[in-house]
């Protein structure tokens, strides 16, 4: 079977990044929404986060990334040490992450958890899917910040506040559809209404917990919804 071959080519984005806080340990940074956490292996998508901040931080390192339309907090790692520390509390499941999304539909429960492994889709690269059988556990915690009523026959959306408890490529995405309530905007696993509902995927990484390698004390990152 031949694999599909991924001719994507992410759009410039010009809006910059944001530095949250700085020390001589890391970097907790705003991610725009449209830029690439990582360079891609397409030449044409050279831009991206580590790009930019190794050219005033050569020693940067990414710990952990966001989807291209994902805006919200990063952690960055100034030197490897840290960078091992911060990985280690990742592999623990310990760093505790915040997401604010805006989906289709008004959700009926007031809080609720998604347990749905996910799993590599071949054949619709670069899309997952959940699959029972093959699939990794992942799981996300949810709860209604605000439910927005619908005007005429124009579909409503609800604002909720998402705790993954696992860190699975595209999983809120994922998890978000799955419920029958995609995230406004998105292009891989919303319907195409929902994906004319909002010109970027409403998605942003809200808040990020972790220990600091250095002092050893719990350290939050916070970076406000910009939707």
């Amino acid at each position: 079977m031949t694999l599909p071959i991924d001719t994507f080519v992410a759009p410039p984005c010009s809006e910059a990044i944001r530095i949250l806080y700085q020390d001589d340990s890391l970097l907790l940074i705003n991610k725009p929404s449209g830029l690439l956490s990582l360079s891609g292996k397409n030449p044409l998508n050279w831009d991206s986060v580590h790009y930019r901040l190794v050219q005033q931080f050569p020693t940067a390192l990414l710990l952990h990334r966001l989807d291209l339309g994902t805006s919200g907090v990063l952690v960055i790692a100034l030197n490897k040490p840290v960078a091992a520390h911060i990985n280690r509390q990742f592999q623990a499941r310990t760093v505790v992450k915040t997401y604010q999304a805006v989906l289709a539909g008004c959700l009926k429960e007031e809080t609720g958890q998604i347990d749905l492994p996910i799993a590599k889709d071949p054949i619709n690269f670069p899309r997952l899917k959940v699959c029972l059988t093959s699939g990794k556990a992942a799981s996300s915690h949810y709860r209604v910040l605000e439910r927005i009523t619908g005007q005429g026959d124009a579909l409503g959306s609800t604002r909720v506040r998402f705790s993954p408890l696992t860190g699975r490529t595209h999983q809120l995405r994922i998890h978000s559809a799955a419920l029958g309530h995609p995230i406004l905007g998105c292009d891989l696993y919303g319907t195409p209404q929902s994906e004319r509902m909002a010109s970027r995927l409403l998605l942003h990484a809200e808040t990020l917990a972790f220990e600091h390698p250095v002092s050893g004390e719990r350290f939050i990152g916070r970076s406000d919804c910009p939707f």
